[in-house]
């Protein structure tokens, strides 16, 4: 069900020097990057409940891995070496692939992934097979801001779930409306995910178990 969600401010934090290296993306970038892409929603204070999130969203199982930012992604179309290789997936969760052009990669699984591929490449490839494996995975980075204990920037080892995230951030604060607890997520299309601290503590319909991805952003109200 949908809602709405009052307004919040930010601390701006300190300025990175130039060419100084960036291990995981910054709270305050990350929240710049999905209040642009909740431009494009018909109300940015729109939520939907995590119980309410299809069950391939809310599964953590190996067998699902969630493409992420900074995964390397091996494609493989059969007997088209000259649109095979290793791509990157880049901070905007995009990759660039011959003829295709630029798709969003991030937050879709393999299988997901090579079907999407195909069905774009039959315009170019007869009878197209792809393949989807990722080579090399990263941890998932997240940021926590809001009325928690501790303020910043996250690192979990996949699957990340909600509950580990909050144990990392301290979890709210006394001035925190528990009710109130969002997961800002822009990939691969931009949602607003809205829990209570209750249904965490108490894994109501997998809500402690529920899995993050890198980019994601914690706010408690």
């Amino acid at each position: 069900m949908a809602g709405n969600v009052p307004s919040f401010k930010f601390a701006r934090g300190p300025r990175r020097p130039l060419g100084s290296a960036a291990p995981r993306p910054s709270a305050f970038a990350l929240v710049a990057a999905l209040a642009l892409g909740s431009a494009g929603c018909a109300s940015a204070g729109q939520y939907v409940w995590y119980g309410e999130m299809p069950p391939a969203e809310r599964s953590a199982m190996a067998s699902d891995y969630i493409i992420g930012v900074g995964d390397v992604v091996n494609i493989r179309v059969y007997e088209q070496e000259g649109l095979s290789g290793d791509v990157k997936v880049r901070r905007d969760g995009k990759t660039a692939l011959p003829l295709l052009g630029e798709i969003v990669v991030a937050g879709k699984r393999p299988l997901e992934l090579s079907s999407e591929i195909e069905t774009k490449l039959k315009q170019f490839v007869v009878s197209p097979r792809v393949t989807v494996n990722v080579t090399a995975s990263q941890p998932v980075y997240i940021s926590a801001i809001g009325e928690v204990q501790k303020v910043g920037s996250l690192t979990l080892d996949p699957p990340a779930r909600m509950v580990e995230a909050m144990a990392q951030c301290g979890g709210p604060n006394d001035f925190a409306d528990k009710s109130k607890i969002f997961v800002l997520r822009q990939f691969p299309t931009y949602k607003r995910i809205r829990f209570t601290w209750n249904a965490i503590l108490h894994n109501d319909d997998g809500a402690a178990s529920f899995p993050l991805r890198t980019g994601d952003v914690i706010v408690v109200e």
